[in-house]
């Protein structure tokens, strides 16, 4: 089954910042809209940012703006989540994936994604 594949996660400090990395080897990253999600324990899975096809169209949830980016690096077909200032509620593991349906939304078509990275943000 094709698959993404997620990196970069580890235990960080409060205020740390951590970098993930989205890949795969079977799967053109460019072509549809690309979300990170996050699943806290005991809690749903949260969507935190997409991306369009395009880089134009950009949502990040109310929880970290201004201290998440997205990005995506065609010539590496690699998708990335640059994270700042974290906090201990940013505690999760984090999935990438990828529409099948949409070039501007993550709301639909959702189907590719990857095992998760687990980040802990912690003293």
């Amino acid at each position: 089954q094709l698959q993404l594949v997620e990196s970069g996660g580890g235990l960080v400090q409060p205020g740390g910042s951590l970098k993930l990395s989205c890949t795969s080897s079977e799967i053109s990253l460019y072509y549809y809209a690309f979300g990170w999600y996050r699943q806290a324990p005991g809690k749903e899975r949260e969507e935190v940012s997409c991306i369009s096809s395009d880089r134009q169209i950009i949502y990040y949830r109310d929880s970290v703006k201004s201290r998440f980016t997205i990005s995506r690096d065609m010539a590496e077909n690699t998708v990335y989540l640059q994270m700042n200032s974290l906090k201990p509620e940013d505690t999760a593991v984090y999935y990438c994936a990828q529409s099948t349906l949409s070039r501007e939304s993550c709301n639909y078509g959702m189907d590719f994604w990857g095992k998760g990275t687990l980040v802990t943000v912690s003293l």
